[in-house]
């Protein structure tokens, strides 16, 4: 075994050999029987050099990494931009991805350009369809640029971006377009590519109910299937497509009801997957079993629920509600133990309890012509932001989703064809509320609603006698999204704008604005009187608001 000494030799071989020398001043220590050669001076000094060159060489290159060579700019940060088109016309339908993955969300959009020449005759003939046609495109979030655009129909398409993935994840995310009319085509959401298209097998007097529904794998090919409804003569019809191929999964069957658009995916406690739509004066559900195994004739795997099967009347389909009037919107909420349903009546909005469909509260004699928005106006607490009344009698109500019970309530002027209110998660996690219309002071003059233009307002549940008027739009706004283009830091507000009637032409915009750009011009707009804070006070508070990406 090693002893002691030896073991401290071997680990501080220089101070052994100077401990030895101290221990036996004036003599000589032992020679060992072979002793090695020294290492030349020379030698020494060149290593001595090439250490120092080697420091050297790596503190320059640290220092041109760090200071010299610029960091590469946030093209997001802090850009405004605005993609344009003459002799157009816009349709309703904006939607964020990041398509490019430089983790920026960037913005699809319908157009239909009657100015864009040989270029845009050629591409329209190459998909079938006759000059001008329907375009996608995807703009770049960061700058504008587009990405790529193709023809997606005719006269406008229903648009669904929510991609396929097969098992193992292979295949591209893409967007289902539904064209009216015009065939039915899925493309690579990165490139636009065409992944494949169908002729549509409606009829000429069809109309296609919005939205296009996933519904989970019917098929059994690992990837989910789409639900399309139609309404023809006062009868809706279901057509389930591959969600993979595109390929019909049986023929077409008529749910046997008069409904209309808003129908929603609904997941029971038991894991059941059922279909509600508004229809007449009720609201209709249909399994997503049921639909399959009646277009096909073979068992799926799906579930049923036992309770829903009995609610739900089996001729007319309809679930057994209190009637509150004609159904508007169901919405899917989520809950402690499951999704619960937030019903919109013609005459009352109210929370059910996702299983039984037992009222958790309910709101009466609201007059509600709008889907509701959630946010959260406490930490953590989700809120419902409903539009009560229209014109001058517009509130803005912000409900406490667990009890019914009003947050917050103003006054605020509804224009026609303003777009709905919005919100975006802050880092408090509340939430900031964008509310579109008009603030006219009690007893000033009221605004001729044709001249007036959209404002754009921002809310938060800290400042609650406070509104920031953040814009004013004077063109006709046919979509429009608050979003967060980049995680964590970049609240923007997108703006397409074209002519009010698509039968006439003119100029189609699409803009991109920064909500942290807009602040510092706004009007502050006190809705209480003797507020604490000043003007400059104010719009300091909000643009130091930071916002969150979903959980």
């Amino acid at each position: 075994m090693t002893d002691h000494k030896d073991l401290e030799a071997e680990i501080h071989p220089l101070k052994n050999d100077d401990r030895k020398s101290q221990d036996s001043p004036g003599n000589p220590a032992p020679k060992e029987p072979n002793p090695k050669p020294a290492a030349p001076a020379g030698l020494s000094r060149c290593r001595t050099v090439a250490f120092f060159l080697s420091l050297f060489a790596f503190l320059l290159a640290v220092f041109v990494v760090s200071f010299v060579i610029p960091c590469p700019d946030r093209l997001a940060s802090g850009t405004t931009w605005s993609v344009s088109y003459n002799a157009a016309v816009a349709y309703d339908f904006l939607a964020t991805s990041d398509i490019n993955k430089d983790r920026i969300q960037d913005v699809l959009f319908l157009y239909k350009n009657s100015d864009g020449g040989s270029n845009v005759s050629l591409a329209c003939a190459e998909e079938g369809f006759s000059s001008p046609c329907t375009f996608v495109a995807a703009a770049s979030g960061a700058n504008g640029t587009i990405l790529w655009e193709r023809p997606a129909a005719q006269n406008g398409a229903l648009v669904e971006c929510t991609g396929p993935q097969p098992r193992g994840g292979e295949a591209p995310a893409a967007c289902i377009l539904l064209g009216r009319p015009g065939p039915f085509i899925a493309v690579n959401l990165v490139t636009g590519e065409t992944l494949w298209t169908h002729p549509n097998s409606f009829g000429g007097n069809t109309s296609i109910l919005s939205p296009l529904l996933w519904v989970p794998d019917v098929d059994a090919d690992g990837a989910p299937d789409l639900l399309v409804l139609t309404r023809e003569e006062k009868q809706v019809n279901g057509y389930i497509y591959s969600g993979s191929t595109g390929q019909l999964v049986g023929p077409p069957g008529s749910l046997g009801v008069d409904g209309t658009s808003g129908a929603i995916l609904h997941v029971t406690r038991t894991g059941a997957p059922y279909v509600l739509l508004p229809c007449e004066s009720s609201l209709c559900g249909f399994s997503v079993k049921g639909l399959y195994e009646k277009a096909t004739g073979r068992d799926s795997l799906l579930k049923t629920d036992p309770l829903w099967e009995d609610m739900l009347n089996a001729t007319s389909h309809q679930l057994r509600l209190h009637s509150w009037g004609a159904v508007r919107y169901v919405m899917t909420i989520p809950g402690k133990a499951g999704e619960d349903l937030l019903l919109v009546t013609s005459e009352a909005c109210m929370l059910l309890d996702g299983q039984d469909l037992a009222p958790r509260w309910t709101l009466g004699a609201a007059q509600i012509h709008r889907k509701p928005v959630l946010g959260h106006y406490k930490p953590d607490t989700l809120a419902v932001v409903i539009e009560n009344g229209t014109g001058t009698d517009r509130q803005i109500l912000l409900l406490d989703l667990s009890s019914g019970a009003i947050l917050w309530s103003q006054a605020l002027r509804g224009l026609p064809r303003d777009p709905q209110p919005a919100s975006l998660p802050t880092a408090d996690h509340r939430s900031a509320f964008f509310f579109w219309g008009l603030h006219e002071p009690a007893g000033a003059n009221q605004t001729d609603p044709r001249a007036a233009p959209h404002s754009l307002y921002l809310f938060h549940p800290t400042l609650p006698g406070v509104l920031l008027e953040l814009a004013s739009i004077s063109a006709h706004i046919v979509a429009s999204r608050v979003v967060l283009l980049e995680p964590g830091r970049h609240a923007a507000c997108i703006l397409l704008t074209g002519p009010a009637s698509p039968d006439v032409p003119g100029l189609v915009s699409v803009a991109k604005y920064k909500v942290q750009d807009l602040v510092p011009s706004s009007r502050v707009i006190h809705l209480v009187q003797g507020g604490p804070d000043s003007d400059q006070a104010v719009r300091n508070r909000f643009s130091r608001l930071r916002y969150r990406s979903e959980a």
